[in-house]
């Protein structure tokens, strides 16, 4: 399945139903009288986030989204029915924006969250509604409302509890198909991930989700490259994971332009905790090594670790690194939930 990580849609409510001119012409009621039934509410436009998708892909063959009108009104005072609802259904960690691309409406980030995007028009009153004593045989009625119609963006941020960052061919995606089921695409050149992907890591007995994103490069966050449309999928992660390649002929600055890229992207990113490791270890002899690591750590301030996901050095050290963090998180984010606010989740 293609990987679709935005769209823009077009969304209409429905029109509500118009009102009834009807009178009473039973056979033995003598003067009748109006009974003509109201209009119907048109459809509501809601966005539900579910279970089960990782895409918007289905968003790029279909634009347009219509809730259905109200019915009419009907002699013997009977109100047309409701129209049907139009649901937009949605992975989990999807944002919905106005169509600036930059007013966020709503951010569904649980799995049953429903937001209503454009409420359907009320109905139109039947001529019972006007009876009056000076006007016993009203014929008149009212249409229904028009409904709202908008067009609006729907952008997905991946949901994870790490991200692993570092320059193109650093092994982001050697390492995320080492750890986990996933399949990514793995080549020796620049940009072979062109879209996020996403694994579940197991490490003693404990899960957790892993996020991997197409390298970036210098002037990422200017739209330099293809990492900065993709850096949105890593601001929800707890921790992220820093891989710089051995293979380098200067880490320090490898490390120093991401995480340069980081601070100017902003949205906290250069904020989170993060897990450095020297990637590819096993290409270096032990002296060419120690000095790339050397140079590493002066430049981060801490000893990176050293890793290898074609022989496996290292990797259960890093990915307990992650768990550490990432538990510690979960810990104190339930601390912070009150009962209440449990409840309203």
């Amino acid at each position: 399945m293609k990987f679709l990580d935005q769209a823009k849609v077009y969304i209409r409510s429905g029109d509500g139903g118009a009102g009834s001119v009807s009178f009473r012409r039973e056979k033995f009621i003598e003067f009748g009288g109006p009974d003509g039934g109201d209009g119907g509410r048109g459809g509501d436009v809601w966005v539900e986030a579910v279970d089960g998708l990782n895409t918007l892909i289905d968003y790029r063959y279909q634009q347009h989204f219509k809730a259905e009108t109200g019915n009419h009104g009907m002699g013997r005072t009977r109100t047309g029915a409701k129209g049907g609802d139009k649901v937009l259904k949605v992975p989990v960690g999807t944002q919905v924006f106005e169509e600036d691309n930059e007013t966020l409406i709503c951010d569904l980030t649980e799995v049953g969250q429903r937001f209503r995007l454009a409420t359907g028009g009320n109905g139109g009153f039947g001529n019972q509604h006007f009876k009056s004593s000076t006007n016993r045989a009203p014929r008149r009625a009212n249409p229904g409302l028009e409904g709202e119609e908008a067009w609006i963006w729907l952008r997905l941020k991946l949901i994870a509890d790490a991200g692993v960052v570092g320059l193109p061919n650093a092994g982001k995606s050697t390492f995320l198909a080492a750890v986990t089921a996933a399949k990514p695409k793995i080549a020796d050149y620049p940009f072979t991930t062109l879209h996020p992907n996403l694994g579940v890591v197991r490490v003693d007995a404990r899960e957790f989700v892993m996020a991997d994103i197409p390298g970036l490069i210098e002037g990422a966050h200017l739209g330099v490259g293809i990492g900065d449309r993709f850096l949105g999928h890593v601001e929800r992660t707890r921790v992220l994971l820093h891989l710089v390649s051995a293979r380098e002929d200067d880490p320090a600055v490898a490390y120093e332009t991401v995480r340069a890229e980081l601070a100017a992207y902003g949205h906290g990113l250069e904020e989170k905790a993060e897990v450095l490791a020297l990637s590819q270890a096993d290409l270096l002899d032990e002296e060419t090594r120690a000095e790339k690591q050397a140079a590493l750590a002066k430049a981060a301030g801490r000893v990176p670790l050293l890793l290898s996901s074609a022989t496996g050095e290292g990797v259960q050290q890093v990915l307990r690194a992650l768990m550490r963090i990432i538990e510690d998180d979960r810990r104190e984010e339930q601390a912070d939930d009150t009962p209440d606010e449990r409840w309203q989740k």
